[in-house]
């Protein structure tokens, strides 16, 4: 299962000018994801939060006033976590598994993996080349799988 969330479409006013800004989501990869075998695509949603100042202008220099482009957009993924540790908690009911592979730094998954292991499911926490996992991860993982990705 592939956890995540397709990008942004809408429209949001710009910080300083008022003028509007269209943001264009192209979800076509995920799309195409979901064709291949056994895999399965859970999607969450992106929320648009505003916008942000950009730290390089802070301090703030008098006599140079602010623009659009000193503002940045913020997102926030939404759904994704519930999605992961409900699909946890229902391998775990189902025994259908022995092992869940999970790649993440999330620690609001480890609700779900304390679930799984009093279920009798191991969980291995995927890591990729320069991963640094959160202690709290590594105390609710039975082993690491570490996995070579291309550069």
């Amino acid at each position: 299962m592939f956890y995540d969330s397709g990008g942004f479409s809408g429209t949001a006013k710009q910080p300083v000018s008022g003028q509007t800004k269209q943001f264009t989501a192209n979800d076509k990869w995920l799309h195409e994801l979901s064709y291949k075998d056994l895999l399965s695509i859970r999607l969450g949603v992106l929320k648009f939060r505003g916008f942000v100042l950009n730290p390089a202008r802070i301090p703030y220099t008098p006599g140079q006033p602010l623009t659009d482009t000193d503002f940045y957009p913020d997102f926030e993924q939404k759904g994704v976590d519930m999605r992961i540790g409900i699909d946890i908690a229902n391998l775990s009911a189902n025994r259908s598994v022995e092992v869940i592979a999970l790649a993440t730094n999330d620690t609001d998954c480890i609700p779900a993996m304390k679930h799984a292991r009093r279920s009798g499911l191991q969980i291995a926490l995927i890591c990729f080349h320069g991963f640094r996992p959160a202690p709290e991860l590594l105390a609710h993982t039975d082993f690491r799988r570490n996995i070579a990705w291309p550069t």
